[in-house]
C-alpha cells in the first residue's frame, strides 16, 4: 500500500530530507510550510524522486491551518499513514537574558506547533484505526546544556507530550516516535534568536563536524516507523551518555558539569 505523509517544515532542512527518502519509496508526501517559494520546488524534488508531491502553506502557530489539511488530504487521499511533526526554531541564552518574548515564540512553534498537529490529526488516525505520529525533539531535551533554557525546554516538552501520547493512544492503532538527534547537518541555526555574540557561527561549525547527515536521520525515523519503535535516538556519543544519566545519575552529573563548563567557554558564556 502506497504511504500517505504529511511533514510540517517540510521545505527545508531534515524535513525535506524526510520527504525526499519517503520519496523514493513511492509514497505520496505533503509537506506544509511557511516559505512557498522552497515549498513548491521540494514538491517537484519529491515527484522528481518518484514519490507524489504536494504543498501546502501552513502554520503551524495556527490549529485551523492544520485542521485544514487534515480534510485536505483525507479528502484527496483517503486518509493519511504519517504525521510528521518536524517544523522548529531554535534559540540560545541565559535565564537571565532571554526575554519573555523569545520563550513564549519557541514555545509557541516548538511544543505547541507539535500539539497542534497531533491534536487535528488523531480523530482521522482513530477513525482509520490506525496511524503514526513523529515529534521531532532533539537530544538538548534529554542532556540539557546550560545556555540552552528555553530551547532544552521546549523539546522536553515535545518528549513529555510524545511519551504521554504513545500510552494514551496506543489501543486505537496509533503509534508514536519520538526523535532526538544532536548536532548534524540542517539550517536550524537561520531562524535562532539569541543575544550571545557569534552563537550561529559556533553551533554551525559543530553541525559542519558532525558526520551524521540529515538524510542519515531520514532514514532513522523511517525504520523506526516501520518496526514500531518509540526513540529514535541517531547519535551514538550521545545515546551513550543518556544511558550513563538513566542508570549512573551522579557520574553522569560529574561528566556533564566538566562538559558544560567547555560548552559555556565555547557558546561565550563564564564557566
Amino acid at each position: 500500500m502506497t504511504q500517505r505523509v504529511f511533514i510540517t517544515g517540510g521545505a527545508s532542512g531534515l524535513g525535506r530530507a524526510i520527504a525526499l527518502k519517503y520519496a523514493k519509496t513511492g509514497a505520496r508526501v505533503c509537506i506544509g510550510d511557511i516559505n512557498p517559494e522552497q515549498g513548491v520546488a521540494v514538491e517537484q524534488e519529491i515527484n522528481n524522486a518518484g514519490g507524489e508531491g504536494y504543498f501546502v502553506e501552513c502554520d503551524v502557530r495556527r490549529l485551523t491551518d492544520l485542521e485544514k489539511i487534515c480534510a485536505d488530504l483525507t479528502s484527496k487521499w483517503g486518509g493519511v499513514d504519517v504525521v510528521v511533526n518536524n517544523a522548529g526554531v531554535a534559540s540560545a541564552g541565559s535565564i537571565e537574558d532571554t526575554t519573555m518574548a523569545d520563550w513564549e515564540w519557541i514555545m509557541d512553534i516548538n511544543v505547541l506547533g507539535v500539539v497542534r498537529g497531533c491534536k487535528a490529526f488523531t480523530p482521522q488516525f482513530k477513525k482509520q484505526g490506525a496511524g503514526a505520529f513523529v515529534n521531532i525533539a532533539s537530544m538538548a531535551g534529554l542532556m540539557l546544556a546550560p545556555l540552552m533554557d528555553s530551547y532544552n525546554v521546549s523539546k522536553a516538552g515535545v518528549i513529555a507530550l510524545s511519551e504521554t501520547l504513545s500510552q494514551e493512544l496506543r489501543d486505537s492503532g496509533i503509534h508514536v516516535s519520538c526523535v532526538c538527534p544532536a548536532f548534524f547537518q540542517t539550517n536550524l541555526t537561520s531562524s535562532m534568536r539569541s543575544d550571545i555574540p557569534g552563537i550561529q557561527q559556533n553551533v554551525n561549525k559543530l553541525m559542519k563536524r558532525s558526520t551524521i547527515t540529515a538524510g542519515d536521520v531520514a532514514d532513522d525515523i523511517i525504520r523506526a516507523v516501520e518496526k514500531g519503535d518509540f526513540w529514535v535516538l541517531p547519535h551514538a556519543k550521545e545515546r551513550r551518555m543518556w544511558m550513563v544519566k538513566r542508570h549512573a545519575p551522579k557520574a553522569f552529573d560529574w561528566l556533564m558539569h566538566q562538559e558544560s563548563r567547555r560548552w559555556m567557554k565555547k557558546m561565550g558564556g563564564k564557566a
